[in-house]
């Protein structure tokens, strides 16, 4: 991932900061889950665009940070994924920091007037000696302690370390892409992904809107705080797993603990890969969430 990242950063003339090791070392949700296999270990991976002739006016440009969750293989850690059969599409994990590299692949040729940040978090949920355990406390960038009930709940953790970290650059929005709960898939299949948000109600809008122009449509869950107090911790601030139904909001409040900015999460566990066609879409990686972004901002820009 951090390889492909930086070809298409080199090709397309974005910046581009890998880190990796020690300097990982305040991305405690990232190391928790990737060093359960330390080669190469895991990656975050932040890339920028800004319009041509920008550069010096880049921060009176409205700023939008894409986040993706980047599990290159998900066996579930310790907490093993079962039935097994699972597994088999799981090297799919990382669509949604696919999507994001995707997106701000094209905004060169777009040229958007707007500031992107995309940051993709990456690592491999195995089963080791170094994988984290049930019961584990672990400290998020920012300082947040959560302990784990579940090591198979591992994307909202790297998504919480990028979604603390976004706040660096009081961005006007952040939108984060992550295969995270099989209760989105239950619920809409792979017909729609899931969408939680606190932004305001003309974001969630205009993504609907351009979900139901490109055909990568999305359906509006709620967030209600009942799904927080799942989460609350005993012996952390809080957990990372609720009790089981509603999965997909509370995984969504563990997400939205991190954010004091408008952001809109996009649950795409059931859209980002097709184990059969389905209208147009063959089978395999679908590329959810390019399409949907890039004409969002289109709109954005055109009204």
């Amino acid at each position: 991932m951090a390889q492909e990242a930086q070809t298409i950063a080199d090709q397309e003339g974005l910046s581009i900061r890998i880190l990796a090791g020690k300097e990982l070392a305040k991305f405690g949700g990232l190391r928790a889950v990737g060093n359960s296999s330390p080669d190469p270990g895991p990656r975050f991976i932040e890339i920028t665009y800004i319009p041509r002739g920008k550069t010096k006016l880049a921060a009176a440009l409205p700023h939008v940070v894409i986040v993706g969750k980047g599990i290159t293989f998900d066996t579930g850690g310790v907490s093993l994924k079962r039935p097994y059969e699972f597994m088999t599409a799981m090297k799919s994990d990382m669509a949604g920091a696919a999507a994001a590299l995707a997106t701000i692949s094209a905004l060169p040729d777009l040229q958007p007037q707007v500031k992107v940040t995309v940051l993709m978090m990456c690592a491999e949920n195995a089963l080791s000696g170094t994988s984290q355990r049930p019961s584990d406390v672990i400290t998020q960038y920012g300082g947040t302690t959560v302990e784990i009930i579940n090591t198979d709940a591992e994307g909202r953790l790297i998504l919480g370390d990028a979604l603390s970290f976004a706040k660096k650059f009081d961005p006007q929005l952040v939108i984060d892409y992550a295969t995270l709960t099989g209760a989105a898939a239950r619920a809409f299949g792979s017909y729609g992904s899931a969408l939680m948000s606190q932004a305001p109600d003309s974001v969630v809008k205009s993504l609907k809107k351009a979900g139901d122009a490109v055909f990568e449509r999305v359906a509006e869950m709620p967030l209600w705080e009942e799904y927080y107090e799942e989460i609350k911790g005993g012996i952390a601030d809080i957990k990372n797993l609720g009790k089981g139904e509603g999965g997909a909001q509370s995984a969504a409040m563990f997400l939205r603990h991190f954010t004091q900015y408008p952001w809109v999460h996009i649950d795409i566990a059931g859209t980002a890969f097709l184990t059969s066609p389905s209208h147009y879409i063959p089978k395999g990686g679908t590329g959810v969430g390019v399409r949907l972004t890039l004409e969002f901002l289109r709109q954005q820009i055109n009204g």
